[in-house]
C-alpha cells in the first residue's frame, strides 16, 4: 500500500493572502466594506484553488496505481524508472511524448516512470511527480507480485 498526496509547499500559502490583499487594494477605491468583501473573497478563493491543486494523490490499491484521476491496473504496468531531479526535468520537458499521461508538480523534484504495457492503451507512459520515488516503485513492484497468475 502506498499512499501520497502531492500538497503545496507551506510557502505557497502566503499567495492567497496576497491575492486578497491585491484585490482589497483595488476595490479600497470604491469603499471599505467593497475592499473588504475582495479580501475575504480574493483570499478565500485562492486558498480553495490552491488546496485543490494539492490535492492530488498517488495511491497503489487494490491491484492498482491511482494518480489523480487515473485508475490503472498493476497488470498493465511495465517497466518502472527511478528520476532524479535533472531526469524529471528532461522527461517533463524535452523528452516527454503528448500522449503520456503525466502528473506533475513543479515543487517535488523527483519523479517515476512507468511504462505502458497495454497494446490496446495509446498511452506510452506515466510519469508521476513523486517526493518518495523509490518507495512507490516498491510499492509497485509489490502489487505486481500479489498479482494473481493467470
Amino acid at each position: 500500500m502506498y499512499d501520497e498526496r502531492l500538497t503545496v509547499p507551506r510557502s505557497w500559502w502566503l499567495l492567497p493572502v496576497a491575492v486578497g490583499i491585491s484585490l482589497a487594494l483595488i476595490m479600497l477605491r470604491f469603499s471599505a466594506v467593497a475592499a473588504l468583501a475582495a479580501l475575504v473573497v480574493g483570499a478565500v478563493g485562492a486558498a480553495a484553488a490552491l488546496s485543490s491543486y494539492g490535492s492530488a494523490r498517488i495511491r497503489v490499491v487494490q491491484g492498482s496505481l491511482v494518480a489523480g484521476q487515473a485508475r490503472i491496473p498493476v497488470t498493465a504496468l511495465g517497466r518502472v524508472h527511478v528520476l532524479n531531479p535533472a531526469e524529471a526535468v528532461a522527461w517533463r520537458g524535452v523528452k516527454a511524448d503528448p500522449r503520456a499521461f503525466m502528473l506533475m508538480r513543479s515543487y517535488v523534484p523527483t519523479a517515476l516512470r512507468v511504462e505502458i504495457d497495454d497494446p490496446a492503451d495509446p498511452t506510452p507512459y506515466v510519469y508521476l511527480s513523486t517526493r518518495s520515488p523509490q518507495r512507490l516503485a516498491d510499492a509497485l513492484a509489490e502489487a505486481h507480485r500479489a498479482q494473481p497468475r493467470g
